[in-house]
């Protein structure tokens, strides 16, 4: 990928223990963002100094500045939108979109009050997460407890996909074994997470990924539940086409 393309969707990326080069080789999973095979258009990725993914989840305040220069540079590099490759960035989007003059849509939970409202008033939208632990209603957009009861949260943060992915993504080095990242763990781990929620919640009609790496399993979690499921790619995708 040139350092310098027109036209490209700018990706605001997490700190990495291997270079980005070397991902496909490690996780065997096609379709995330984290993939540069994903795209068939221009990207440039810039990497938030010290975004690790535990901080990232956690919401450190410090990383904001961090995230308004890696969109500028994006942007100067000829980014025509700005993404992230973590939906948990979504707490730097309004001063990332106050520092750039393009469309930013940092996380796919920017969707989430539009998907409430194709929804019957009865229906439930499933939030499916990395981390539940963190992804709380403060991050969707919702104004007032009506609409926050329409939405369940759940995600994987106990299954063998997210503690593997975390061995790369994670500040912490006591992580020492490096794993491999399976596209079969991560389609058991979201199938089982939307399967429990279903029955948590029979009311679910739709299904929503904050995490940019479930893409890579959409089209499975479709034919096994019959739901539209959205993600981060939803999202990009039709912002590029908008102004690309």
């Amino acid at each position: 990928m040139s350092s310098q393309t027109s036209s490209s969707l700018g990706i605001l990326q997490l700190e990495c223990r291997l270079p980005i080069e070397a991902l496909p080789s490690v996780t065997g999973v096609t379709g995330s963002i984290q993939q540069p095979t994903t795209f068939d258009f221009p990207v440039v990725m810039e990497t938030v100094p010290g975004a690790w993914a535990d901080d990232v989840i956690c919401g450190d305040p410090a990383l904001e500045s961090g995230c308004v220069t890696a969109a500028r540079r994006a942007v100067e590099r000829g980014a025509v939108v700005i993404t992230s490759d973590c939906g948990f960035f979504i707490r730097h989007q309004e001063a990332v979109a106050a520092s750039v003059n393009v469309p930013v849509v940092m996380s796919s939970l920017l969707l989430v009050p539009t998907l409430l409202r194709q929804l019957p008033r009865a229906a439930k939208l499933a939030v499916v997460t990395a981390d539940s632990r963190h992804c709380t209603h403060d991050l969707l957009g919702l104004a007032g407890p009506a609409e926050r009861s329409r939405v369940a949260i759940g995600g994987i943060e106990d299954g063998e996909w997210f503690r593997n992915v975390m061995t790369y993504w994670s500040r912490d080095e006591r992580k020492a074994a490096a794993p491999p990242i399976r596209e079969s763990d991560l389609k058991a781990d979201v199938a089982a997470c939307v399967m429990r929620m279903r029955a948590a919640h029979p009311e679910i009609a739709a299904v929503l990924f904050e995490c940019t790496g479930f893409p890579a399993v959409g089209s499975a979690i479709r034919r096994i539940t019959g739901l539209p499921t959205y993600d981060v790619e939803t999202l990009y995708r039709m912002t590029l086409a908008s102004v690309a």
